[in-house]
């Protein structure tokens, strides 16, 4: 480019700078920007309060406060600079803040709702890289004129015309309506599991009908706003219908089969339970099955359906104790008493065995070898696990028969001779 032609562009640059309005629409740009860094300065532990109490993820408020500040001081001040001058240079601030402020809204909408995912992070991109486009186009004048292009491109089918425009603002609104929806469902979800005053189970089934509500309603919403009869989408219903009856049966009875145990409460989080030979306790309940986790330390996925048809056994239905035995055999020659004793002693010497109900030794019967006698005792967290308290009541009731003297009797046979070889008669 010739020297004289840049020359002739900042001299018109420096023109424009020093017209008399640009002086006074330079200050309220600036005006906004610091009054957007004071606020978000000011109200910072506010914003992160409001943050932690809505748990909405992240500090969502904290950075749309600086744009929206910006944007509102923006149009304030526009306001007032429309009554006797142009305002040309805020209208572009105020395109670039709304801009700013619908991409930090949607990239945090599809972060919450979404969680951390690999294809999260690409729409963001996209979403942005969208956005200031339209910006772009909106600054430059442009955009009525794309828009315009993309309503030309249509087909009629029947007495209907589609045009792209047609199809991206539909597109657009039922991702929007969509994703809001996911976002408002994922906000109460994490709202009622941190509500203390509700029971796993009420917790389970708000959030498991919080989420397909909402985006139903937003689909029904959307559906209408982009100019999609509702009753057309009958004849897909019907078919969903008979797909769910045929194709997808056990699907459909998993999801039911979860809302009836959450409802009759017959299996709750925290439970333990045996299901199908597989015992655990129950650590998550989905819409399509009940996650136990077993002591040692594997997890069985075991489905909705199989838990109502199936016969469960739940070790903390009524109350979470739990009664163990450990049985035992002592010689006849044995004081019981003291064996019954130090017996129950021990039992409420271990730290995992309740005190009430209270540990009790008894004489089961007389054996052939030595009297058998139980030690009955109760835990309160199954959970835990059995076997370690089990084998800690074993191994303390060897070392003490072992110290008082106390033998374990073993089976014994005793053989008589009733007489000698040179005894018998000769033939």
């Amino acid at each position: 480019m010739p020297t004289s032609e840049l020359t002739q562009i900042f001299d018109s640059l420096l023109a424009w700078l020093q017209r008399p309005h640009t002086p006074w629409q330079l200050t309220v740009i600036g005006a906004a920007l610091a009054a957007g860094a004071l606020a978000v300065r000011l109200l910072r532990p506010w914003l992160e309060a409001a943050d932690r109490r809505w748990q909405a993820g992240g500090s969502w408020l904290r950075r749309l406060a600086l744009p929206a500040v910006v944007l509102a001081v923006l149009l304030a001040g526009r306001a007032i600079l429309a009554q006797w001058q142009p305002t040309h240079l805020v209208n572009v601030a105020v395109a670039l803040a709304w801009a700013l402020v619908i991409v930090r809204a949607i990239v945090h909408v599809l972060r919450y709702a979404f969680g951390t995912r690999t294809w999260v992070a690409s729409f963001e991109r996209a979403i942005s890289a969208t956005a200031w486009v339209i910006v772009a186009l909106h600054i430059s004048g442009f955009l009525p004129d794309v828009m315009q292009l993309l309503d030309d491109a249509d087909v009629t089918l029947g007495k209907s015309r589609l045009s792209l425009l047609m199809v991206l603002q539909g597109t657009a609104g039922i991702a929007a309506a969509t994703v809001i929806a996911l976002w408002v469902a994922r906000l109460l979800e994490n709202r009622i599991s941190g509500d203390g005053r509700l029971e796993s189970s009420a917790q389970v089934i708000l959030s498991k009908l919080v989420r397909p509500l909402l985006v139903l309603v937003a689909i029904l919403i959307a559906l209408p706003a982009v100019g999609i009869d509702l009753t057309a989408l009958s004849v897909f219903g019907g078919a969903l219908g008979v797909g769910l009856g045929f194709g997808l049966q056990k699907v459909a009875s998993n999801y039911v089969s979860g809302f009836i145990i959450v409802l009759d409460r017959s299996v709750r989080i925290g439970d333990v339970v045996t299901v199908d030979n597989r015992t655990g306790q129950v650590t998550q309940m989905t819409a399509r099955y009940v996650v136990l986790r077993s002591a040692d330390g594997t997890e069985s996925l075991v489905p909705n359906e199989t838990i109502i048809s199936s016969t469960v056994v739940n070790q903390s239905w009524s109350a979470r104790q739990v009664r163990g035995t450990v049985a035992v055999q002592v010689p006849y020659s044995a004081d019981l008493e003291a064996v019954l004793a130090l017996l129950t002693e021990l039992a409420q010497a271990h730290p995992r065995v309740l005190a009430e109900p209270a540990p009790m030794a008894v004489i089961k019967g007389f054996a052939e070898s030595g009297v058998s006698v139980e030690l009955h005792y109760w835990i309160g967290d199954p959970e835990k696990g059995r076997l370690d308290v089990a084998s800690d009541l074993h191994l303390a009731v060897a070392r003490a028969f072992r110290d008082r003297g106390i033998e374990f009797p073993f089976p014994r046979r005793d053989v008589q001779l009733l007489g000698t070889p040179g005894d018998r008669p000769s033939a």
